[in-house]
């Protein structure tokens, strides 16, 4: 069987770690800045772990 192509949209976005988690940044947290409140963009900061069926659907878009 031949060797799967990664996804490279999802690639982009993506992270795998060494102990194989899902990591992805939050959405809309680059522009529009002035109108979001402090708090708001606080939660927008740093990365998310992907969990459940998101995970198994993205690994075979990755090609992992």
């Amino acid at each position: 069987m031949p060797k799967l192509k990664t996804h490279k949209g999802t690639g982009k976005r993506i992270t795998v770690t060494k102990t194989g988690k899902l990591l992805r940044r939050r959405a809309t947290g680059s522009h529009f800045l002035e109108k979001k409140s402090a708090s708001r963009k606080r939660h927008f900061a740093g990365v998310q772990q992907l969990h459940g069926k998101h995970n198994k659907d993205i690994r075979r878009n990755l090609g992992v």
